[in-house]
């Protein structure tokens, strides 16, 4: 079902004409005219079942008899329909913090993620009669939204280039917001934004991932000083040999790549060991 829009009539203009009918049948009350002072009665207090009141950033989605009329969103006083029922639907623009859900990642990994998402009503129709409590449907339907992304990725890794929970939260969160919306257009419901509030291991694996994420650390740095080292050694060879500084021998490139290489690499600062003889 789709919003559209219900006759309306301006509220204080209606509240005059009221005023103004209610006057007359008093006049005709006095003329002894009752038929009329009766219908003018009636007809004021048809216009008076229609008054309602919207507030800003609210809706009022009217029925008559359970036949959807129409949809009033602009804020004021107004007349409607005699004898309907106007069901307030709000407009404003709302937050739902989700629960800290316990999923697996891809990799099956317990973790503990959770997410707010943005969102307000655009089509109050939809909100009302498409779906029971629209609250609680968007309720729902984040949880499984959050719940089905979490297991589309691996929580952190070094191996890869691949997305990442952890490592690409605004890509994580824009899919998530994705695809919350086609969840949502059934209710006429807009999500502004989603994005990832919790993130980490569930408890009874927590500290082994942070050792695994540790050592998985350390290896990657080891890498990064090695491939270092190694470009640093060739460098000096080059430019030693290039500038006619010194003549080295396969044996002296070795012994001299070899110190270069134990100086960089090693964790703890190096002892300097000066050779005043000769290195044969």
């Amino acid at each position: 079902m789709t919003e559209k829009k219900v006759w309306q009539l301006n509220g204080f203009i209606g509240i005059l004409i009221i005023a103004v009918l209610l006057l007359f049948s008093l006049f005709m009350f006095s003329r002894e005219q009752i038929g009329l002072a009766l219908v003018s009665i009636i007809i004021a207090m048809l216009l008076a079942s229609g008054v309602t009141i919207i507030q800003p950033n609210q809706a009022a989605v009217v029925t008559f008899f359970g036949k959807y009329l129409g949809t009033i969103r602009e804020s004021g006083l107004f007349i409607t329909v005699p004898f309907t029922l106007k069901k307030k639907v709000s407009l404003r623009v709302r937050n739902f913090n989700s629960k800290k859900l316990k999923v697996n990642d891809v990799d099956g990994n317990p973790i503990e993620i959770a997410a707010v998402i943005v969102f307000k009503v655009i089509d109050s129709a939809k909100a009302v009669f498409d779906v029971d409590q629209y609250e609680e449907f968007v309720e729902i339907q984040s949880e499984t939204a959050i719940r089905h992304v979490a297991t589309k990725y691996p929580y952190d890794t070094y191996d890869s280039v691949e997305l990442t929970l952890r490592g690409n939260a605004v890509e994580v969160s824009t899919e998530l917001a994705s695809e919350l919306q086609e969840r949502l257009n059934v209710a006429g419901v807009e999500v502004i934004e989603a994005r990832l509030t919790h993130l980490a291991y569930s408890t009874e694996i927590a500290q082994a991932m942070l050792q695994r994420q540790q050592a998985s650390a350390i290896i990657s740095a080891r890498q990064k000083i090695v491939e270092g080292a190694v470009g640093m050694a060739q460098l000096a060879i080059q430019q030693l040999e290039d500038g006619n500084v010194i003549d080295l021998d396969d044996e002296r490139r070795v012994q001299l790549v070899n110190n270069l290489l134990v100086a960089i690499v090693s964790d703890k600062a190096t002892q300097p060991v000066i050779n005043t003889g000769t290195l044969y």
